[in-house]
């Protein structure tokens, strides 16, 4: 049995502030930005070495060993009742997406500090350590690929990607050279599965359930899986007044057939969602019909083969739309993420932490990709998703409330009390 077992409803003072001492903390963490006035932290930047000083300065303030990984990651390890026992990981990321809330990610990184810090505060070790762990890469903002820093620990990083660059040309060895980091070492990160009793991520829901379900939590049953694909369409340049529209080859309005044709495909395919979020036109002149038009391509669905499928249609309908246009058509698959089901156990662990703290939750699955799905590979995995205001988040609205913050943090704190490492399930 687990001789530090006890339940949050013993921790009054638990009870009363985490909620409120976790929302001021993520309060302060925003000030951690690229650009001022709004929350701006791309992986490898400034903003994010700051971010991440600032986060092992309080993990070793609560008595955690906090390192800095060498692709960037920040974990603070906090040991179990015996030394080097496998460790129980509860994480997220702490980069941003542009002009982005506060919540997503970080919340995630400090509510499993918070819960550890409890656990400190109150002299309590476990027989299994915890290691709270801050990705650095799970937007994809910056560089084309994602989950750089979940896939290093999974030992799933692809070398090659350290030749990707971003807008100013900086490759990522060359960004993470100037963070700190160790590209050389990078295979040094991955874990063994020995060593790994499972991961557990908190994360705002990012979608509007749970606001009209009227629970503030929810447990996470499964994650869809994700392509992204870039697409170059090449026609010819030519002047807006001088050549005739059955003459034209542009590039421009191909892509614009192409994306309503994305469009289509998933607005008529259950359980598929397809995204075009970024796009550029060049030369970019107003009198110039454009003839080189950039585009990215966001697929994603629960259930594999459904995706799959969609993308192969969406390839052969794009390339069709190119050859009756005179345009060419350059596909690139840039990230590829395999649904992810989340552990039957740590399902029913979550959901029971919840019920017995008497709170209302549901089960539910994530539309959006998480590093819990990476991770997915190395362990069990499990999410615990936290109600936010109007579904909102990548966006300076995002919003939760401090009842709900604690609520959540509570449930980790009832969860890793009750945990058995010998088989995942509670203790009675």
């Amino acid at each position: 049995m687990n001789s530090a077992l006890r339940t949050v409803e013993e921790m009054p003072q638990a009870r009363r502030s985490l909620g409120a001492r976790l929302m001021e903390r993520l309060e302060a963490f925003a000030r951690h930005t690229d650009e001022a006035g709004r929350l701006i932290r791309l992986y490898l930047s400034p903003a994010h070495r700051r971010a991440a000083d600032e986060l092992m300065g309080w993990m070793r303030d609560a008595g955690l060993r906090a390192t800095l990984d060498p692709i960037g990651n920040v974990v603070g390890r906090y040991e179990g009742q015996e030394p080097n026992a496998p460790a129980l990981l509860i994480g997220s990321h702490i980069d941003t997406v542009r002009d982005a809330g506060r919540y997503d990610g970080n919340l995630g990184v400090l509510a499993g500090l918070a819960c550890v810090e409890e656990l400190a505060r109150q002299g309590l070790r476990l027989p299994f350590a915890i290691e709270v762990v801050a990705f650095g890469d799970e937007e994809g903002v910056r560089f084309p690929s994602t989950l750089a820093g979940s896939r290093a620990l999974a030992g799933t990083f692809d070398p090659a990607t350290l030749a990707q660059r971003d807008c100013d040309g900086l490759s990522l060895e060359q960004a993470l050279v100037g963070f700190g980091g160790d590209p050389a070492r990078i295979g040094a990160v991955a874990r063994r599965s020995e060593e790994v009793l499972a991961y557990i991520e908190l994360h705002i829901e990012q979608g509007p359930v749970l606001e009209a379900g009227e629970a503030p939590v929810g447990v996470v049953t499964a994650i869809s899986g994700a392509t992204r694909l870039s697409a170059a369409v090449t026609g010819v340049a030519g002047h807006a007044g001088t050549v005739p529209m059955t003459l034209r080859a542009d590039a421009l309005a191909a892509a614009a057939e192409m994306i309503l044709a994305i469009e289509t495909r998933a607005r008529s395919t259950p359980d598929l969602v397809a995204t075009v979020g970024r796009i550029e036109a060049r030369p970019g002149a107003v009198n110039v019909v454009p003839g080189e038009t950039q585009f990215t391509i966001d697929i994603r669905s629960p259930v594999d083969a459904v995706r799959e499928q969609a993308v192969d249609a969406i390839r052969t309908a794009l390339e069709t739309i190119a050859q009756r246009r005179g345009v060419s058509l350059a596909l690139q698959r840039e990230h590829e993420a395999p649904a992810c089901l989340c552990d039957d156990r740590l399902v029913a662990a979550l959901s029971a932490s919840a019920a017995r703290l008497g709170l209302t939750f549901l089960r539910l699955p994530s539309g959006a990709g998480h590093d819990a799905m990476v991770l997915g590979g190395l362990c069990p995995t499990g999410m615990l998703f936290v109600r936010c205001a109007g579904g909102i988040s990548h966006n300076p609205a995002e919003a939760i409330t401090a009842e709900d913050a604690e609520a959540a943090v509570r449930i980790l704190l009832d969860f890793v009390m009750h945990l058995d490492p010998r088989t995942l399930s509670l203790k009675s």
